[in-house]
């Protein structure tokens, strides 16, 4: 399906980007269930509110990571080759990057991420703080191939993906990611990369139920996107966030509700809503150890070394493309 309407207001048509967004979101819409992709959650709005969630009492993943690579940083630096280039997947703020950019010898920076004006932002602040670091930003969807900038081509790879996304992933998308990123980065690449661990039930509803609503806020929002961008007429508040473990996949699935029976129309196609009904718009798969290293030895990687906190509440691998 290709959608190329006139955005409201405006004879011009929609830009490469939005034409994509729509296709993506009437056809998502069209599934049954009803589902939405979460990349595009990251508007500047939706990466100012994860930002924001990033430092709520309830969500451990961000303090619990940046505490392995505040802590391990040493560790990670001894085994990267000084003088490479860092390339990071889904490059969002700055906080964790920085802490290995403190303790490694990298020689530059290239940041990847659909958010094209969030990450100049971010790569601004890098190089004012960092001035021997060359920054290269990629304006690109990291989860498709994309080239790298020539000016690194023959400087040593090191991938970068921190955080719990690798969880956003189907587990067939997981793995066709890790290999895409594998070609990308070449021959004897390297990988950190953060995963998601199993853990008590309860800590993890907490997490994505936050008491402050952000989550909530955050999730609706991919609502408030699609009304600005394709004309959509969904009235927010009829509408309810709802985060639930589902225990059979290892995942926590994230939900909008119909809070009743709605009609909304996003350029001339109409969807219906049954009260309950629900629209999914994210999963965050979590890992045990054992799975995690079997999945990477599947997809052309070797773990070479591997962290977690005391709690083993999240872990950072430590990867190298397998020969």
């Amino acid at each position: 399906m290709n959608v190329h309407t006139p955005a409201l207001g405006n004879s011009d048509p929609f830009d490469e980007a939005t034409s994509i967004f729509a296709d993506d979101v009437i056809g998502a819409l069209a599934q049954h269930p009803k589902r939405l992709s979460p990349k595009y959650f990251y508007d500047a709005a939706g990466s100012e509110l994860f930002e924001q969630i990033t430092v709520l009492p309830e969500y451990y993943p961000t303090r619990t990571e940046l505490g392995i690579l505040r802590n391990r940083g040493a560790e990670i630096a001894a085994i990267i080759p000084k003088g490479a280039a860092l390339v990071e997947f889904g490059a969002g703020a700055t906080t964790k990057v920085r802490l290995l950019l403190q303790h490694c010898e990298f020689a530059a920076y290239v940041p990847v991420d659909i958010s094209g004006d969030f990450l100049t932002q971010q790569a601004a602040g890098l190089r004012k703080d960092f001035p021997r670091l060359a920054v290269h930003p990629v304006t690109a969807d990291f989860t498709a191939p994309f080239a790298l900038p020539e000016e690194i081509r023959d400087l040593p790879k090191v991938g970068f993906f921190p955080g719990s996304t690798l969880g956003n992933f189907e587990p067939q998308e997981a793995a066709a990611f890790l290999r895409t990123a594998r070609e990308i980065l070449g021959r004897g690449a390297q990988m950190i990369i953060g995963v998601d661990l199993e853990k008590d039930e309860r800590v993890l509803y907490d997490a994505y139920n936050d008491a402050a609503g952000v989550t909530a806020r955050f999730n609706l929002n991919v609502l408030v996107r699609i009304n600005r961008e394709l004309g959509g007429n969904f009235d927010i508040s009829a509408f309810n966030h709802r985060s639930i473990y589902n225990r059979d996949r290892h995942r926590i699935e994230m939900h909008l509700i119909s809070r009743k029976a709605q009609t909304v129309r996003i350029l001339g196609k109409s969807f219906s809503f049954r009260p309950g009904e629900s629209i999914h718009t994210e999963n965050s798969y979590k890992y045990s150890l054992d799975r995690f290293t079997a999945l990477a030895r599947e997809t052309g990687w070797t773990v070479r070394n591997s962290w977690t906190d005391n709690a083993k509440m999240f872990s950072v691998h430590a990867l190298t493309a397998s020969d």
